[in-house]
């Protein structure tokens, strides 16, 4: 990035899951690019009271303190919460070998604290969401204003194809439809990283010994989360693990590692066939206008020549 130009102010909203682990390091070694203001935690992959352990766990490894760490909602807005410890195991980031985190959760909840932030801002923010939508939605609910300062939402979720929880829909938005048909109803300027993205992105055993190659403690906790998170992969599908939540921050990073087109996107709500389902006009059958950039392919070895030599960044721990 040039001298002169300044880091994009973010927030993180995450369900750390491995790929949200993984996220946050990318995000956390990259000062220069991103001012991250904050992260705030959302039940999604497992339970709350993990998901936001396991983002300060992060924070630890990653050597960046000084970040704020906000627990959220602790379950969806209308449905059942339903975790996924199947696929990230019982701690949701299985294989990390983390430290128990040195700083407290803060005290705000995170909705209070996003709204707070949000309102204050002198300069629009960026929100990355890696996990079901549930905070972000009740902060809009809450205070309609501010999505004046919210200057872009990069979200993973949805799919233009298939679903990997149900036949139709993709985990993070089958986990709290009804806060995604928040967001995409909301008029924010919406960028959506789904499957078809994410499954180009795999940690195929090349990439993943040249991660393990780097040898530092991120890089070894990095390597570790996809051994376990890579057999569920691998013993499904037969390939890699796809890294799904790296991919927003090398977006928001790197945007010109991935191209999409702007389109209509509508969230499935009623049907109990295909609730979560992302609806994607791809061919303008509808004649409504756009609300969503829909990213349909990523250059995934720009991809991960990113993420190692941010990893080579990370200070790490003792």
């Amino acid at each position: 990035m040039s001298d002169n130009v300044k880091p994009i102010p973010l927030i993180i909203d995450c369900d750390p899951g491995q790929d949200d682990a993984i996220a946050l390091m990318l995000a956390m070694a990259s000062p220069g690019e991103l001012d991250l203001l904050g992260v705030s935690a959302v039940a999604g992959n497992v339970p709350l009271a993990l998901t936001e352990a396991n983002a300060r766990s992060i924070r630890d490894v990653a050597g960046r303190p000084e970040i704020p760490v906000y627990a959220g909602c602790p379950r969806p807005m209308v449905k059942v919460l339903e975790t996924a410890e199947y696929v990230h195991g019982k701690s949701g980031i299985d294989g990390a070998n983390l430290p128990q985190p040195s700083r407290p959760v803060e005290q705000a909840h995170a909705v209070d604290w996003l709204i707070d932030i949000l309102r204050r801002a002198e300069t629009p923010i960026t929100l990355a969401t890696l996990g079901p939508l549930t905070n972000v939605a009740m902060a809009i609910v809450m205070a309609p204003d501010i999505v004046e300062n919210i200057s872009e939402l990069v979200l993973m979720g949805g799919a233009l194809s298939l679903g990997n929880i149900t036949p139709s829909a993709e985990f993070n938005i089958y986990s709290d439809p009804h806060a995604a048909h928040i967001i995409f109803e909301s008029g924010l300027k919406l960028t959506m990283i789904g499957l078809d993205v994410t499954h180009q992105a795999r940690a195929n055993p090349a990439r993943l010994e040249a991660i393990r190659a780097i040898g530092n403690p991120a890089s070894n906790s990095v390597a570790g989360m996809l051994d376990f998170y890579g057999a569920q992969y691998i013993a499904t599908f037969g390939e890699g693990a796809p890294l799904h939540d790296p991919c927003v921050i090398a977006y928001i990073i790197r945007p010109d590692l991935f191209t999409g087109q702007d389109m209509r996107v509508d969230i499935e709500i009623g049907s109990p066939l295909t609730i979560g389902r992302t609806v994607c006009d791809l061919h303008d059958r509808a004649g409504r206008p756009a609300n969503t950039h829909v990213v349909e392919t990523i250059d995934s070895d720009g991809f991960f020549d990113l993420l190692n030599e941010s990893l080579t960044r990370l200070p790490g721990i003792n």
